[in-house]
């Protein structure tokens, strides 16, 4: 099974394009917080290759932007080109589904109900395991205070 959760914040403008053929495409990162902290206490991110196309692409540019959380359910897809000689090999998440996390600011206009093509979790479920992760670091974070190791 090819199955990928992802939740993150946008880490650039979005440029929605279309293919000659009229298809609307968009490429775009996701930076997803680590689970733990590194040895200077600091979490790190992990930043992921997303592309989006069709419906997907024209509803996440329309209602997302930079700096702005989503969750978003796809698969990988792994590829591999030639640049100069030298083979580049790439990891993308192909988007299936774009979901909400924040609250959208009062000026923008209320969004159409996404495409439910997947009956993978909703944005609430997604945004309460990650809470639970949250949790179960700082617990983890935590253990590092005991006079003894696990």
């Amino acid at each position: 099974m090819n199955s990928v959760h992802l939740l993150g914040r946008i880490t650039q403008d979005l440029n929605l394009q279309y293919t000659q053929n009229n298809v609307a495409y968009l490429n775009f990162t996701v930076a997803c917080d680590r689970r733990f902290k590194n040895q200077n206490g600091e979490r790190q991110a992990d930043f992921i290759s997303c592309k989006a196309f069709k419906q997907s692409a024209e509803f996440i540019a329309k209602y997302f932007g930079k700096g702005k959380k989503i969750a978003i359910v796809g698969t990988i897809q792994t590829g591999k080109y030639d640049k100069n000689g030298t083979t580049v090999y790439t990891t993308d998440v192909i988007v299936d589904q774009a979901e909400f996390v924040e609250k959208m600011e009062q000026t923008a206009q209320a969004p159409a109900p996404a495409p439910a093509a997947s009956s993978g979790p909703t944005a609430s479920e997604i945004v309460a395991r990650e809470q639970a992760r949250k949790e179960e670091r700082e617990f983890i974070d935590s253990l590092d205070q005991l006079p003894f190791e696990f």
